[in-house]
């Protein structure tokens, strides 16, 4: 594995350590940043996805551009939804 890759998961972990400082329970978290990053992994990929859809529908179909757009713009809102439902449990599991 090289260096760059390494480097920015010691600086993530390091900057996340005062997190476990305050006291609580370890455990919930863990569980709380096992919850947060496996939202933002899926959504990340949902909203690539959709936008790569969406982009080629309009390569297609360069006239479908207006029928297109609203209904993207509207699922990448639900999706960005989940992924802040995922944060508010995440708070609720540390809280």
């Amino acid at each position: 594995m090289k260096i760059t890759k390494i480097i920015p998961f010691l600086a993530v972990t390091f900057f996340a350590l005062p997190v476990f400082a305050e006291g609580g329970n370890p455990i919930s978290h863990l569980a709380a940043a096992i919850a947060i990053s496996v939202a933002a992994f899926g959504g990340a990929l949902g909203q690539g996805r959709a936008a790569a859809a969406a982009l080629e529908g309009i390569a297609r179909n360069p006239g479908a551009r207006g029928d297109i757009f609203t209904p993207l713009i509207l699922s990448l809102a639900l999706i960005e939804s989940l992924v802040i439902y995922a944060l508010l449990i995440a708070f609720q599991l540390v809280g």
